[in-house]
């Protein structure tokens, strides 16, 4: 379905057509009919589908026909860095429109506090915040809602996760009731987050697309390794291979710096991002792989989701994630808008259960690849076998039985 067959106003259409964006994605042609009626929606919908756009778009073509008077949409995200993407993507869809966008979100730096309270003032139309640092002015008492039309929540699952429940609903204690669109979008759909929707929404209209599968276009593969083994392994895996943009993930913050110094040593260009670097530093980490000026990004979860980078040729998962739907939000950040990507994912043995889980999850059974010939053999993937053992009986007591009797013999 083409853009044009919406009925957007030119204007909107214009600055589709300067983003050259053409055809619309299956998220985006299911949602955004709906939208334009007006409908509480709830939409299931895995990262780089495309949802952004299709809330954006109907909110902007409001915005075009009926005109505006202080803040029309807010939307809330989990993350400064998702706040930043939508707004630049607002700017560049509204570039023909009169209107305008605010981010706000955490921070030490007093200039931007003075930033977010000087726009947050004058009213933008819409506004793009995380949570907290939204509560935070909000308590100060110098912000209006009361025009608001549009509350937004992108990666609702992720807000509840970081624990953000009860300043979503403080948040929305300062909107109008009345004549009020509520959007939810979220990856996965846990009892939770429907929850929540009862309180938020009002009759929501329901779209699942693709829940918890990888794109089409991404080459899953894995090496099942001992721990020691995974440095070598990333830094042979990547010699000489000619990929302009690397994501490497890692589950823990301090192993990112020691990924990032073993590339170094091998001449590749390599930087690291996490939450102890402060929002100045994470800025211009990913704006220089966006401008492909460094090669690889060694990320903890931080950017999981809600970074819209373009070309992403590989996706190395250093550490298993714990939780099978990051596996999916991982790998997404490659093959997005049906372009080609490699997924990489290293298995050592405490990890086979969690491994085991992803695949039921995509129901899929990734190829596990040989390891190098000069390497140790690496741990049999026998997932089963890790699960019985965790089945056993702890502390002398079996799974759903009575508490084994010790014996002297």
């Amino acid at each position: 379905m083409k853009f044009t067959e919406f009925d957007f106003t030119q204007e909107v259409l214009d600055g589709l057509d300067a983003m050259r964006f053409d055809e619309a994605t299956p998220v985006q042609a299911q949602t955004i009919p709906v939208i334009r009626t007006g409908a509480d929606l709830i939409a299931c919908a895995q990262t780089g589908t495309g949802k952004t756009a299709a809330y954006l778009l109907p909110v902007l073509d409001r915005l075009v026909q009926e005109g505006h008077a202080g803040t029309t949409a807010l939307i809330l995200v989990p993350t400064r860095e998702l706040a930043l993407q939508i707004d630049q993507q607002i700017e560049g869809f509204s570039y023909f429109l009169d209107v305008t966008s605010l981010s706000v979100y955490g921070g030490n730096d007093k200039a931007l506090w003075d930033q977010q309270k000087i726009g947050l003032t004058k009213g933008a139309d819409i506004i793009v915040a995380t949570p907290g640092r939204m509560i935070q002015h909000l308590n100060m008492g110098y912000v209006d809602f009361k025009s608001v039309k549009h509350l937004i929540l992108d990666e609702a699952d992720r807000m509840l996760d970081m624990g953000f429940h009860d300043d979503i609903m403080q948040i929305e204690s300062f909107l109008p009731k009345e004549n009020r669109q509520g959007l939810l979008f979220s990856a996965t759909m846990p009892p939770k987050i429907r929850d929540m929707a009862k309180k938020l929404l009002n009759d929501p209209q329901e779209i699942s697309i693709s829940i918890s599968k990888p794109a089409e276009g991404i080459l899953q593969a894995a090496y099942v390794v001992h721990e020691h083994q995974k440095v070598d392994l990333i830094v042979d895996l990547l010699k000489g291979k000619d990929l302009p943009s690397i994501i490497v993930f890692s589950s823990r913050k301090s192993k990112v710096n020691d990924i990032v110094r073993a590339l170094k040593r091998n001449d590749f260009n390599a930087r690291g991002i996490h939450s102890d670097l402060d929002q100045s530093e994470r800025v211009e980490v990913l704006r220089e792989f966006k401008n492909r000026n460094v090669q690889i990004l060694v990320a903890t979860d931080i950017v999981a989701r809600g970074i819209d980078i373009e070309k992403i040729d590989l996706v190395i998962n250093f550490d298993v994630p714990n939780d099978a739907e990051d596996y999916v939000h991982r790998i997404g950040r490659t093959a997005r808008a049906k372009t080609k990507g490699v997924g990489i994912t290293f298995i050592t043995e405490d990890d086979q259960v969690d491994f085991y889980n992803i695949e039921k999850l995509i129901e899929k059974d990734i190829y596990k690849c040989p390891l190098p010939p000069d390497y140790e053999e690496g741990p049999v993937y026998n997932p089963s076998a890790k699960m019985k053992k965790k089945g056993k009986k702890r502390f002398g007591k079996k799974p759903g039985g009575k508490p084994k009797r010790k014996t002297n013999k």
